[in-house]
């Protein structure tokens, strides 16, 4: 059963315009947040399992987009953080555009299909420009956040819409 972005983020682990001068900055406060959704989670553990995915290869999306995710030992649900950047810093992507927004995710350690299909989500929204580009220009935490959880209440109430 696949996590909607409402079940995934909150508030609290929205972060707009950050002035952060890396990557590793960023998926840095990317693990505060998320490790901060889960008792039993620590920073360090978090940034290591999120380094340990980018190793692979960049979690770049295009337009600006990072989705920064793990499987996460001893985790009970999938949990996601999200922040946007003053200025884009380089993310090693694929496209070789430096990335200003981060959507980061964890998933129990035998979510597959489920880490799977919350991915796909993702990357099927962040791939939309328009909408990129609202969330990017979005001034607080909570018109982020309403963005966020406005794009799961639309597919929600009409999943087949385009």
């Amino acid at each position: 059963m696949s996590n909607s972005f409402a079940d995934l983020i909150c508030v609290e682990r929205t972060l707009v315009n950050l002035e952060l001068a890396s990557k590793k900055r960023a998926l840095e406060t990317l693990s505060q947040l998320l490790a901060s959704s889960q008792p039993n989670l620590t920073t360090e553990e978090v940034f290591t399992c999120l380094l340990k995915r980018e190793r692979l290869g960049s979690t770049s999306v295009g337009l600006g987009v990072a989705l920064p995710h793990g499987r996460q030992e001893g985790l009970e649900k999938a949990t996601g953080a999200f922040i946007t950047l003053a200025a884009p810093v380089d993310y090693q992507a694929l496209d070789e555009q430096p990335v200003s927004m981060l959507f980061g995710m964890l998933v129990p350690e035998d979510a597959s299909q489920e880490h799977l299909d919350t991915l796909t989500e993702l990357a099927n929204t962040f791939t939309n420009a328009d909408y990129v580009e609202k969330l990017q220009s979005a001034d607080s935490n909570e018109a982020a956040h309403q963005l966020l959880a406005g794009v799961i209440e639309e597919k929600t109430a009409s999943p087949t819409a385009t």
